[in-house]
């Protein structure tokens, strides 16, 4: 049956919204004055020598009574044009507007306009169908195929209109490919939120609210408009159906934009440049999207970027994220991610932000099961490296990183800050614990100046955790410590010919932790054995495992002394005794990444049953809740910073002596950090692989600098001399 209807030509521009959804007393135009409300004061009808100018200027209209101008109208700036509908047209100078060094004239030609709203001083020229479109005042407007707007239009959002079925309402099949986690995207959509909707399935009624809030967040009224903000430059675009567009967006050469809305202003513009399609999303301010790019489905976050043909399909795409070349399919993503290479591929998962996915990586591209339902979970700082192949399901804690390799099995990697690496030849998985903070300080260190550097975010709805020891982080720690315990015990007594079986859960860790300290020669001399790791018989060894056992202890030594510097400093009144009386509690160990930030879980369960009780109403309400959140988050983590430091000094209350103690291994360790960072930058200058394509050591410093030079090595030492000076204010405290 054909879609093709045939109507009479006196309808074109008229009857907008349909009979059965025009409210008594209301005419198809009410919800047009509503969004603009002061419109239809400051124009009037045309006068009989502005029609004729009009006329003689090559222009039609289905009726000149339908025309409404303001009192600087300008006829002759109107050219070869068609008008249906009423068309209200606003102020025409004799002036030009530049863009980039395109100058176009201010007026309107060459194009056909239905039931419209243009503001000041547009340029809109060869614009073939513009219908139902509020524009903002010095839009430009240049070759574009179409541009309109239905009367059940929805911008994105995952709503439905009035008299829609269930059935035309958009999802984003987030984290799975079978849809079992699937959420309604919105305008002011949080990857928190996204999170919160997506991970909590088994919470019925916390699933229906969330429906709710979002149906209600939008008017389901048919018949609301379009709407291009001031300021904007649209020009060699193909379609643009169903599409809200802010201020100051730049968009170029677009093949199709349909059912959107970019968010856009002067502050942070939107720019989508040629090639693109994108249909059914959101996109935030601040974004731009180049180069043949294909998003379906989706919603990108503030400040992210899309170029050379990326596709982002079932996916959110968190803040400050740059994504090229790439396909991402069915996929949650937190803050601060890097994807390049035409030949990556990240499929069903959850990556927990300030991650990056190397060449040739396929990550949950493969399935181990007979549906496509499996999953990858990562931590945040998830590098997996070049041609890395993963499987679902997979686990990884918090700055994982992944070397070279098809990895054939199911990994649970619960130990943070590692390297993990296939070894087909020797028939194991190797992981090294703590690796980045013994290997690569100058990659992690630089992780959180370059994550806050890179947030170029004005408002920032989504609240963000860069450093990298954070609560969530030294939990994880915490945990892995336990493990490698655990492990190492059970080694030394596999080596002893004696059995596990008949101690206790506390007895191995405690064992563990007595020949990781007392007994170095013993432990090193062991065939570790990581436990639940991998689904596969083979062996899970973890390599320098009394090493990274101590940069674990100097990881959460170093996280809780500075946490309680930062509060001594902010109150120059207080000293060791009052923090301790004021931070004093249990070490609070469940803490939640709710879309990049850091929440206590208990916190996060007052707010879930909250909503399921119906005390928060709107997304709004919830995202305020997010920002109480925050604002005590610096307390919440030195308080869990304080018991950090007890817990490692085995005291509730550490003594003075015990106090200057670890104000020196702090401070220890801070000159590690600079050292470390400095080296393992320095080790690149002196690689001799890296040397020889230079013809002297002079063209090889002209070409990279020296590394004493580089602008983060100088930091860190400027930082760990700030840090020296806080401890020797804070020691002379009582």
């Amino acid at each position: 049956m054909s879609e093709l209807r045939i109507l009479p030509i006196q309808t074109l521009g008229h009857d907008f919204i349909e009979e059965p959804y025009l409210p008594p007393g209301k005419d198809e135009y009410y919800l047009r004055n509503l969004q603009c409300p002061s419109l239809p004061d400051r124009y009037r009808k045309l006068r009989t020598d502005e029609i004729e100018v009009l006329i003689r200027n090559g222009n039609t209209a289905d009726s000149w009574d339908n025309i409404r101008v303001t009192e600087q109208f300008a006829p002759h700036r109107i050219k070869r044009c068609e008008f249906y509908g009423l068309v209200r047209i606003g102020r025409l100078e004799e002036v030009m507007l530049d863009h980039h060094e395109m100058r176009v004239p201010v007026g309107i030609t060459d194009s056909r306009i239905i039931a419209c709203d243009l503001g000041d001083d547009v340029a809109i020229h060869h614009v073939r169908y513009l219908a139902h479109y509020i524009i903002g005042d010095h839009c430009i407007l240049l070759n574009i195929d179409e541009a309109h707007t239905t009367n059940h239009a929805k911008f994105g959002n995952g709503i439905i209109k009035e008299g829609e079925s269930e059935d035309v309402r958009v999802w984003m099949d987030l984290i799975n490919e079978a849809g079992g986690r699937r959420v309604m995207p919105f305008e002011g959509m949080t990857t928190g939120d996204a999170y919160l909707w997506s991970r909590y399935r088994d919470r019925t009624r916390l699933m229906t609210r969330f429906a709710e809030i979002t149906q209600r967040a939008f008017d389901a009224h048919r018949g609301i408009y379009g709407t291009i903000g001031k300021d904007c430059v649209i020009k060699n675009t193909g379609i643009i159906k169903d599409v809200k567009i802010g201020d100051c967006c730049y968009i170029k050469g677009a093949n199709k934009l349909k059912n959107l809305t970019i968010n856009s202003s002067a502050e942070e513009p939107t720019q989508i440049g040629e090639g693109v399609e994108m249909v059914n999303g959101i996109v935030m301010p601040g974004c731009h999207v180049f180069y043949g790019c294909k998003a379906v489905r989706f919603i990108m976050g503030t400040n992210s970027n899309l170029k050379y043909g990326a596709r982002l399909i079932h996916s959110y795409l968190g803040d400050n994220s740059t994504v090229s070349c790439c396909e991402i399919l069915n996929n949650l993503v937190f803050p601060a991610h890097e994807q390049h290479h035409n030949n990556s591929f990240l499929i069903a998962s959850l990556v927990m932000g300030q991650s990056n996915i190397a060449a040739g990586a396929t990550i949950g591209s493969n399935h181990n099961s007979r549906a496509p339902d499996g999953e990858v979970h990562a931590g945040r700082g998830f590098w997996p490296g070049l041609c890395v192949s993963v499987k679902h399901n997979c686990r990884f804690a918090s700055f994982t990183l992944l070397t070279r390799g098809d990895y054939p099995a199911e990994m649970d990697i619960r130990l943070p800050f590692c390297l993990v690496s296939n070894d087909p030849s020797g028939d194991r998985l190797r992981i090294m614990p703590a690796w980045w903070w013994r290997h690569n300080m100058y990659a992690l260190a630089r992780n959180t100046w370059k994550f806050r550097a890179r947030d170029k975010r004005k408002a920032k709805c989504q609240h963000i955790e860069f450093e990298y020891l954070a609560p969530d982080t030294a939990e994880e720690i915490f945990a892995a410590s336990r493990l490698l315990e655990t492990w190492v015990a059970k080694a030394a007594l596999r080596r002893r010919g004696e059995s596990a079986e008949h101690m206790s859960p506390d007895a191995l860790p405690e064992m563990g932790q007595r020949l990781l300290t007392d007994s170095p020669a013993e432990v090193d001399e062991l065939e570790i054995l990581a436990e639940g790791t991998e689904k596969s018989s083979r062996k899970v060894v973890i390599l320098k495992a009394r090493q990274g056992y101590l940069a674990y202890r100097d990881m959460l030594h170093y996280y809780s002394v500075r946490n309680l510097v930062d509060y001594l400093v902010a109150d120059p009144q207080a000293t060791l005794a009052s923090a301790a009386q004021t931070l004093a509690g249990p070490r609070w160990q469940n803490w939640v990444n709710v879309g990049g930030q850091i929440v206590r879980a208990d916190d996060l369960e007052t707010l879930l049953s909250g909503i399921e009780q119906e005390l928060h109403q709107t997304w709004h309400a919830i995202h305020r809740v997010f920002d109480s959140w925050w604002a005590k988050y610096p307390r919440d983590k030195q308080q869990h910073a304080f018991a950090c430091l007890t817990s490692l000094l085995g005291s509730d209350s550490p003594s003075m002596d015990q106090w200057h103690a670890a104000l020196d291994r702090a401070v220890e360790i801070q000159n590690y950090i600079a050292e470390a960072v400095f080296s393992s930058r320095k080790k690149d200058h002196e690689d001799p692989y890296r040397r020889m394509v230079y013809q002297t050591p002079e063209e090889m410093e002209a070409v990279l600098g020296r590394a004493e030079d580089n602008s983060f090595v100088r930091q860190v030492r400027e930082d760990t001399q700030a840090f020296i000076t806080r401890v020797e204010e804070i020691r002379r405290r009582a």
